[in-house]
């Protein structure tokens, strides 16, 4: 039927009432015979179910993939009773198979659809939502491969809405339909900006791109009812395989944007073994992988052979190399995870037809960098790739470039500029008066709105500050960073998500990417080092259109920061403090910035009308 996923099992060939295989135990025959009272078996079905086990080879890759790991699957001497219904599953852990019908721990996977299932209930549900025999079928068919897993099962029942190899994205009649200026408008209107060659119109409805009717449902049930700007312009060229890199606003929806098209491209092409993903996204964190992992989760759901791996640090390595055993189709990874598996072997990336780099910006600063190109060395076949984040900065983005060929560039809004649903107040905090002010925020009426994120610049600081503000104020609060281990920040940003926490004292780990979509008020207690930074960490109070609040503190520590700051955040209208805009440091800063501007100014062509004047300007400058 299935193949447990926490031990695989070699197992012999069994008479007609042994339907299911499981982890060893020892009251495996009170199993079996339990199993027989429920389940009718047929020896005819038995017999062709026989035959049709003798018949089926193992591929060469998932052989020499499987190799390492057969060896210890003969110590297996204990079986457990599979589970029969949902209720007696646990709920999974981040990284954790998730199954397709209730969202409990997918023990068990399907060996009819290959997907993930949690007990005997939710297998025969989810062979009944797919329209294939269920019944007495739905537990007798056993795995055809000797060592538990699944070779590539057919699938004729299965209805996607459309073919699975046939899907090839094309212009809606509506969208073609429409006039250039009227195309040239409804970007305009939007704030899409787009640079290179034979740029795909936009799509007004998720509808106009034909997905297959599963992906589609889960599209709605996932609660993507329309299309943000971003995903309006990224999902069209992303379907017709041009490279992107795209850069908007924290909040508006790029993770959809490329997880779609890594779908579309997953469901086009059948997969080329157990050890070679066809879809690869690289990301900074742990916690932004998680999520990606399971917006993933959500569009795939239902779909027959459609699995994801999530291969982070902090958790352990044995179950993740154990996933990749498993036929999948897209990779969410941590660099430094992926590059420790692939030095073991056990994955490849020569079929990878689109890789996405998301949060290029910090991807490619030197910390992730040499492991970022070290990825792409792995990944030799041609491939589509996507780049994505909120600030991509001129050196950045010229690193970026060549990381793509014949790259269609996408801006949604002001490009590098702070999220437009975020009110940004900045006050002039002294260090000593610091926690002063930030208790008087919590004890706000009309500024507290919990759960509130704090960012700090250290992970004692987040520490010491966390319980301060537990000791005076009282209220629920949590310190998160990169010394805590992956569990407990799961723990913890579950926690924030579910509102069980007032106050989370953090450091960048939960400033890029996440969707904290109860966060209302943002309090960056240290100022970032960096602008970018700056950028992202407001973004987490004004996620998916709502509207936020984020309070910095500035003073003479971040005087490095003073030009940028006005220049980024005076345009949005928010008050600057006065001592910001007296300060002696901005007027030297921005006296530079003339200097510098007047010197490039001054480097201009020298022609016929020009040239007197060019002399006169030099003269006077000898005098």
């Amino acid at each position: 039927m299935f193949m447990p996923r926490a031990l695989k099992v070699k197992r012999p060939v069994q008479e007609p009432g042994h339907g299911l295989n499981k982890k060893s135990k020892t009251d495996q025959e009170d199993c079996d015979q339990r199993n027989l009272q429920a389940f009718t078996q047929k020896d005819k079905a038995w017999e062709d179910l026989k035959t049709r086990t003798d018949n089926s080879e193992h591929s060469t890759e998932a052989a020499k993939c499987e190799s390492g790991a057969q060896s210890s699957s003969d110590d297996a001497e204990e079986e457990e009773p599979v589970k029969s219904f949902k209720k007696s599953q646990r709920w999974p852990e981040p990284g954790d198979p998730v199954c397709v019908m209730c969202g409990r721990y997918g023990e068990y996977i399907c060996d009819t659809t290959d997907n993930d299932v949690c007990s005997l209930e939710c297998k025969a549900s989810h062979l009944l939502q797919m329209g294939i025999r269920a019944g007495d079928y739905a537990f007798n068919v056993r795995d055809k491969n000797t060592d538990g897993r699944t070779s590539q099962p057919h699938h004729p029942a299965v209805n996607l809405g459309t073919s699975e190899v046939g899907y090839c994205y094309r212009e809606d009649p509506f969208i073609s339909g429409l006039t250039d200026e009227q195309v040239e408008r409804i970007r305009l209107e939007l704030g899409i900006k787009t640079e290179g060659k034979d740029v795909r119109r936009p799509i007004v409805e998720f509808e106009h791109c034909g997905f297959p009717s599963l992906l589609s449902g889960n599209l709605k049930k996932a609660g993507y009812e329309a299309p943000t700007p971003v995903q309006m312009q990224m999902v069209p060229v992303g379907l017709t395989g041009r490279d992107v890199i795209a850069s908007a606003d924290t909040g508006s929806g790029k993770t959809i944007a490329f997880l779609l098209p890594v779908v579309v491209r997953a469901l086009e092409v059948a997969v080329h073994g157990v050890c070679s993903p066809l879809g690869l996204i690289l990301t900074p964190t742990r916690e932004l992988a998680i999520q990606i992992e399971t917006q993933a989760k959500e569009l795939v759901m239902g779909i027959p052979n459609m699995r994801t791996a999530l291969l982070v640090g902090g958790m352990p390595l044995p179950p993740q190399l154990h996933r990749l055993k498993s036929s999948i189709k897209i990779v969410i990874a941590t660099p430094g995870r992926l590059i420790e598996i692939l030095k073991q072997k056990v994955l490849k990336l020569d079929k990878v037809k689109l890789l996405v780099v998301d949060e290029v910006d910090t991807m490619l600063k030197m910390g992730f960098q040499q492991q970022v190109l070290e990825v792409l060395e792995h990944i030799t076949g041609e491939h589509q790739t996507l780049l994505a984040s909120a600030t991509i900065p001129a050196g950045t983005e010229e690193l970026a470039a060549r990381l793509v060929h014949d790259p269609v560039r996408i801006a949604i809004g002001e490009k590098n500029q702070p999220c437009a649903n975020v009110r940004q107040i900045l006050l002039w905090v002294e260090e000593p008066s610091k926690k002063k002010k930030l208790f008087e925020i919590l004890n706000d009426n009309k500024l507290f709105q919990p759960p509130v994120v704090v960012f700090v610049d250290c992970k004692l600081g987040a520490d010491l500050l966390c319980e301060a503000v537990a000791k005076v104020t009282g209220l629920t609060t949590v310190a998160i960073h990169s010394d805590k281990t992956q569990r407990e920040r799961n723990r913890i940003l579950k926690g924030l998500l579910d509102g069980d926490f007032e106050v989370v004292i953090s450091t960048g780990v939960l400033g890029r990417g996440l969707d904290l979509v109860n966060v209302r008020l943002v309090v960056n207690f240290d100022m970032p080092n960096t602008m970018d930074e700056y950028v992202h960490q407001v973004g987490r109070a004004g996620r998916l259109g709502n509207r936020g609040t984020a309070i910095t503190f500035l003073n003479n520590n971040n005087k490095r920061l003073f030009l940028e700051v006005v220049n980024r955040v005076k345009p949005t209208g928010s008050i600057l403090p006065p001592q910001l805009l007296n300060s002696p440091y901005l007027f030297e800063q921005q006296k530079r910035e003339s200097q510098k501007n007047k010197m490039q100014h001054d480097d201009t062509l020298v022609t016929k009308n020009n040239l007197l004047d060019i002399i006169k300007k030099h003269d006077r400058r000898r005098k």
